[in-house]
């Protein structure tokens, strides 16, 4: 009895060696196909990623994202770009004394003929900024190179006879402000004796009125504003 169990066990045993040895064989291509692959390893060819995702990418996704980048571009040039061929109306003031005398030599280069008119602005009354009258002629000369030496050059001297005579005006305002701001400005070039006062006659400015201007037009004179800054520069309906 106990020889017949030590024979199945040997035989059993002979068996399952069997099955490891020869069952591994067998089955190793269907269960290892990298082996194979690592065999031919000179004839594999790598491909270029970015071209690979490309080709791989879903038709339907491309054509969804199409529009959305077309539309940036298209956005930001109406924004920033103004409609061809619109015109703007606009006007330019007040002027008076040497700033009407540089902002028409500014406006000059540009020819705009009959484009660019004049109208006139009375004010009832205001205020100025002057040298109170001094007695002689010789005077007044002294007292007119000590104010180019000051650096102001805008001054008018009245000549008639009466109370006025030989005052040098050296501005006049539409607001006490505007004089009072000036009056500080020529204290600062060392012009000590002005002084400021109400002025009760008309005072007279002028608006340039600019009429059908293109952009780069409408440009050049917003820029032309810089070197006026007590001026005002607006946009009007065009008649």
């Amino acid at each position: 009895m106990m020889k017949w169990i030590l024979g199945l066990l040997v035989l059993v045993n002979a068996i399952f060696f069997a099955v490891m040895h020869w069952g591994g064989a067998l089955t190793v291509d269907s269960i290892n196909p990298p082996v194979q692959a690592a065999l031919n390893a000179d004839k594999i060819k790598l491909l270029d990623m970015s071209a690979a995702s490309a080709v791989s990418a879903p038709a339907s996704s491309v054509s969804a994202s199409a529009p959305v980048v077309a539309a940036i571009p298209v956005a930001q040039t109406v924004a920033t770009s103004a409609p061809s061929g619109k015109l703007s109306c606009m006007e330019w003031g007040e002027f008076s004394g040497t700033d009407l005398l540089r902002a028409e030599k500014a406006l000059a280069p540009m020819k705009l003929g009959n484009r660019l008119k004049q109208h006139l602005v009375e004010y009832a009354n205001g205020y100025w900024v002057y040298i109170a009258p001094l007695k002689t002629h010789a005077q007044v000369e002294q007292k007119i190179a000590q104010l180019k030496e000051r650096g102001v050059a805008d001054y008018f001297v009245i000549q008639e006879a009466g109370p006025w005579q030989y005052a040098i005006s050296l501005g006049v305002f539409k607001t006490e402000d505007a004089a009072k701001k000036f009056l500080g400005k020529l204290r600062a070039q060392g012009v000590k004796t002005a002084t400021l006062g109400e002025r009760a006659s008309k005072l007279k400015y002028t608006v340039f009125v600019l009429n059908h201007l293109e952009g780069s037009v409408s440009s050049q004179i917003a820029a032309l504003r810089k070197d006026f800054p007590d001026s005002e520069l607006k946009l009007v309906p065009c008649n």
